[in-house]
């Protein structure tokens, strides 16, 4: 297996901000714990908790995703289209 094939594509962000802080970079495909399962996923979207956790406002939210900056890098984890 390739190095390449092990990556996966991500929309990762690194400060709070308005859309312009994306950055679409591969990063390394997860692997599952033996109580998970890995799902391929085709299509995802941006909802009000995603847009709020990018934005880190209200500052409450930073409570639990990182005060100066996020904890969790990758973006956009709630809504999404897959099959198993």
């Amino acid at each position: 297996m390739t190095n390449k094939a092990k990556l996966i594509k991500a929309m990762v962000y690194t400060e709070y901000g308005p859309p312009d802080v994306l950055e679409l970079q591969d990063v390394e495909k997860p692997a599952p714990k033996d109580d998970q399962v890995l799902v391929k996923v085709y299509a995802a979207s941006v909802n009000f908790s995603d847009w709020t956790f990018l934005r880190g406002k209200p500052f409450m939210m930073r409570l639990m995703s990182g005060l100066l900056k996020p904890k969790n890098t990758i973006c956009f984890r709630w809504d999404w289209e897959s099959s198993l």
